[in-house]
């Protein structure tokens, strides 16, 4: 385990390690924003509140959120929701809309847009693949 913390340590992200790890860096209050959206990504979202959890202005929080993700905290949480609602399709007997719902979609039509958006097809023809390539049968 000592050496595994070396390497990380002195290797090439060695200071970024360092910064997720120390308690009052910006990258660590920015991961535990981060936690808080992934543990309740279904609900509307307030920046404030967010900033709020990193000790950040909105405007510094959203763009050092951005510089961190590549992704725009309304992004990230759409992200979430749309892999989440995948996975629950994927995994059992929910239709598109009840996983839309599940997932904090107030309209299914909005979430079929979004998800063919970020999955380049439908929900309906995307889990019929999915539960295909579980199965090991060709699409």
């Amino acid at each position: 385990m000592r050496e595994i913390s070396f390497w990380l340590l002195t290797g090439e992200y060695g200071g970024e390690f360092c910064k997720l790890v120390l308690p009052n860096s910006r990258t660590r209050r920015l991961a535990e924003a981060i936690q808080v959206l992934r543990e309740d990504f279904s609900r509307p979202i307030r920046i404030e509140q967010l900033a709020s959890v990193a000790r950040m202005s909105p405007s510094s929080f959203h763009a050092h959120f951005k510089m961190l993700t590549s992704m725009t905290p309304l992004q990230y949480q759409k992200q979430l929701r749309l892999l989440e609602a995948r996975r629950l399709m994927a995994a059992g007997d929910i239709n598109v809309a009840g996983a839309a719902y599940q997932v904090g979609y107030e309209s299914a039509s909005q979430f079929s847009r979004e998800y063919a958006r970020m999955f380049g097809m439908s929900p309906k023809r995307d889990v019929v693949d999915l539960k295909s390539l579980a199965l090991g049968s060709p699409v």
